[in-house]
């Protein structure tokens, strides 16, 4: 039976959700702060935690990091939808918490009762999911508390296996399945040592002029973006459009951090933008972002509140599709990780188009849905992990002039 831990201040929350998975049959324990769930954890082994973030004598963000750097367990954040839970929403993805919801605050139509279902959805997920892909989160932990002078010996210890695996063979779909095979897949990135590398990547060779890279993610999307968008370099001049799922209000304070640590200039997008060399637009919550026109190497945006594609919105496939259309420069699609299927049909458009793609591999992959649904359509270039994609990406764009005269 699969274990789950809530952990929340509140006994009603604790009770409500609580409730909710135990009929949907699930094995139950609760804590009531971040030092309680440390040791539950320690104790009960769950396949899931559900986290608060604000809580008396330890906050979730502090959990987060302690329970990555000893236990990794996949991690469904419970935020208030404030500036100020959103961006502590951020810092604890930052630390190794896979997903997130918000809980209802009376701003929109949901309330406890849909928190519940999509609470019992979510862990549903977040279980089938390949726990061995936590390590990565834990090596992001580590990182994290190594940079901010905290980490601890914990935090230090290698990974085994291929937890982390830098993209060999093993990285590829079970051969057994007949979708990709050493003869006709796509290329395999190198071994990457997984590191937390914030190095912008080199260009070498010929640079295409005026690329533009779409980028699509879901469930456990926004610290690999982050430290993508660490390594991308500015030297490459590229045209950035992101779509990571989340809600209104998250996705600007996520465009705010990655401002902060790249070398491009990133915003939410908003209707009628343009997006020039060295900028980036993120899809705001709750709308589709659509390439309306390609002009001199500059991009307009058009923004849609129309019905939701999977599901979603803003999607990834409304975004590639566009792009796909209307992008004369050199393109490249990149799907990271998420459920579902979002994302496919784009690869598919942008392949078509004579663009590039690229899909992050399931080694690293906290949930391997989305980049799994797109190689899938035999549409994918080049699968790399997490610490590759930027090499990927970067290598999709430039030559190395060895057929130049």
């Amino acid at each position: 039976m699969t274990r789950v831990l809530v952990v929340d201040d509140s006994r009603f929350m604790r009770t409500v959700i609580g409730n909710a998975l135990e009929a949907a049959g699930y094995d139950l324990e609760t804590a009531s702060n971040g030092s309680e769930a440390v040791e539950t954890v320690a104790t009960f082994d769950p396949d899931v935690v559900t986290m608060d973030v604000e809580m008396p004598e330890m906050g979730g963000i502090d959990a987060v990091e302690r329970i990555m750097a000893t236990n990794p367990t996949p991690i469904l954040m419970l935020s208030v939808h404030t500036e100020r839970g959103a961006e502590a929403t951020l810092d604890a993805l930052e630390r190794g918490a896979v997903d997130f919801l918000h809980k209802p605050d009376g701003s929109d139509s949901r309330n406890i009762a849909h928190l519940s279902d999509d609470v019992v959805d979510a862990v549903g997920e977040l279980a089938e999911a390949d726990v061995s892909s936590v390590a990565l989160a834990r090596a992001s932990a580590a990182a994290y508390a190594t940079r901010s002078g905290r980490a601890d010996s914990a935090g230090r210890g290698s990974t085994t296996g291929n937890a982390v695996a830098g993209g060999g063979a093993e990285a590829r779909l079970n051969p057994d399945s007949g979708t990709i095979g050493p003869e006709t897949g796509p290329e395999i990135g190198a071994p990457v040592v997984p590191e937390e590398d914030a190095t912008p990547v080199a260009v070498d060779g010929d640079r295409a002029d005026a690329p533009t890279v779409v980028l699509g993610a879901s469930t456990g999307g926004p610290k690999i973006v982050e430290r993508l968008f660490e390594r991308l370099p500015a030297d490459l001049e590229a045209k950035v459009l992101v779509v990571q799922h989340m809600p209104p209000g998250f996705t600007e304070r996520f465009a705010d951090r990655l401002d902060a640590n790249s070398a491009y200039d990133v915003s939410e997008a908003a209707d009628r933008d343009w997006v020039r060399a060295g900028e980036a637009a993120v899809a705001p919550g709750d709308h589709h972002l659509e390439v309306a026109r390609n002009v001199n190497g500059a991009l307009r945006l058009r923004l849609d509140d129309g019905k939701r594609v999977h599901g979603v919105r803003p999607s990834i496939d409304v975004t590639m599709e566009s792009a796909a259309e209307r992008v004369s420069d050199a393109l490249c699609g990149i799907v990271l990780t998420g459920m579902g299927r979002d994302g496919a049909a784009g690869i598919e458009a942008i392949k078509a188009a004579g663009g590039r793609t690229i899909a992050q591999d399931e080694a690293t992959s906290p949930v391997f849905g989305i980049p799994c649904q797109a190689i899938e359509t035999g549409c994918v270039d080049t699968i790399a992990p997490a610490n590759g994609i930027a090499e990927a990406i970067v290598d999709a764009f430039t030559t190395d002039g060895e057929n130049d005269e």
